[in-house]
């Protein structure tokens, strides 16, 4: 099938990270909604196609309509950000999708060129862990202007992320900056910040790899109940996601 020539996509950011758990889904999810809260057009692509989140988290289901070029429609969540996931395809979602590395590939490249995305401000790539095919395929083939890496405290994550960032520097991507996610938890009691996994290296990582720390995301528990429910379009950003988000508008800007 030849490529979608009707999409106008401006800006196309990828999210990263060197290793699954670090919550690289919830990160993508809070940049989307919160730039569409901002007024922008926006989508998501979910290419953790063994690992889907982004359809629980938007509150989407259902099977994509076709358009009528023959293209796959994505399907606009309550939050005004339209989504595309292998799990919508899925006659039951709960199924694994057990496929080897080409056609995984294969279906991440149809995604962004094989679907009506139309007229876009931003298309955030939500990509697997690691640095296998589709990470490859996301940047080789689907127009990143840049990369958000995503780790958390533990010095495991800071080392991983490390890979990510070598994969993006070698496929000629710029790396925006580094999200420290699960970084502290807040007391409700008291205020204090918590620092669950450990103390903070993301400051330093961010220094290592000589890239701006985008912020330090803390765990809230209102964001999680939000995206079990798929009700992320009520959740208000917190000034560290605004931050992160006007960083991101500077990148492209």
């Amino acid at each position: 099938m030849e490529k979608n020539m009707e999409k106008n996509i401006k800006h196309v950011i990828a999210v990263a990270s060197g290793k699954g758990g670090v919550g690289k889904s919830s990160a993508t999810s809070l940049i989307a909604a919160t730039l569409a809260q901002k007024g922008y057009k926006v989508g998501v692509m979910d290419a953790d196609i063994t690992g889907p989140s982004i359809p629980k988290i938007f509150g989407v289901s259902g099977h994509p309509e076709k358009g009528e070029n023959g293209f796959i429609n994505p399907v606009l969540s309550d939050s005004g950000v339209y989504v595309m996931s292998i799990n919508l395809l899925l006659e039951d979602a709960s199924q694994p999708v057990i496929w080897r590395g080409p056609l995984v590939g294969k279906i991440v490249g149809q995604f962004f060129n094989e679907v009506n995305w139309g007229e876009l401000d931003f298309l955030l790539i939500d990509m697997p862990p690691g640095t296998g095919d589709v990470p490859l395929t996301v940047l080789q083939s689907c127009d990143v202007e840049g990369v958000v890496m995503v780790t958390t405290p533990q010095d495991l994550a800071g080392m991983v992320v490390g890979k990510a960032v070598h994969m993006a520097e070698k496929m000629d991507k710029k790396v925006i900056g580094i999200i420290e996610n699960m970084s502290y938890a807040i007391c409700p009691d008291c205020g204090t910040n918590i620092e669950i996994f450990g103390k903070s290296h993301g400051a330093v990582l961010a220094g290592k790899f000589n890239l701006p720390l985008l912020g330090r995301v803390a765990i809230d528990p209102e964001f999680t109940r939000l995206s079990d429910e798929g009700k992320i379009h009520e959740y208000t950003a917190t000034p560290e996601m605004l931050s992160i988000v006007d960083q991101v508008e500077k990148f492209v800007s």
